[in-house]
């Protein structure tokens, strides 16, 4: 089972991220501050982290910034980033704040499942090689 940490201090935001995963086997970690991201993924080592961009107090690109450098720390668990946009515009933001995908706000249930779909299914190492069909020579 998949562990998602949902930080946004909009409800109808952790509903729409609670209700796009519903049908998945994944389990769903929310909390409602920035600052509180870095302590729930110490805890819970979420294999996702979901961040609205407008979280008041510390908002989603400052949380992306801290847990990748709590995380070069050894601090936290080094865990993929989700950003919530709330414009286009804001793709430039993400790309500064190092994160591994972005959607733009409001977010369609099926592109945000196949977007966490992609983000934790692993990622094929040098050791895994792409079947061929063609006999060896």
């Amino acid at each position: 089972m998949a562990t998602v940490l949902v930080a946004a201090d909009g409800q109808w935001v952790r509903d729409q991220v609670r209700t796009a995963l519903a049908a998945s086997d994944t389990s769903v970690i929310e909390v409602t501050r920035g600052q509180d991201v870095r302590i729930a993924v110490a805890e819970y080592a979420p294999d996702l982290v979901i961040l609205d961009m407008q979280i008041a107090n510390m908002g989603g690109v400052a949380a992306a910034i801290d847990l990748h450098l709590e995380a070069e720390a050894g601090r936290v668990p080094d865990t993929r980033i989700l950003l919530l946009l709330d414009r286009e515009h804001d793709r430039f933001l993400a790309k500064r704040a190092a994160a591994d995908a972005e959607l733009v706000k409001p977010v369609d249930p099926g592109t945000l499942r196949r977007t966490v779909r992609r983000l934790l299914s692993p990622e094929p190492g040098p050791a895994t090689a792409p079947a061929t069909d063609a006999a060896p020579v």
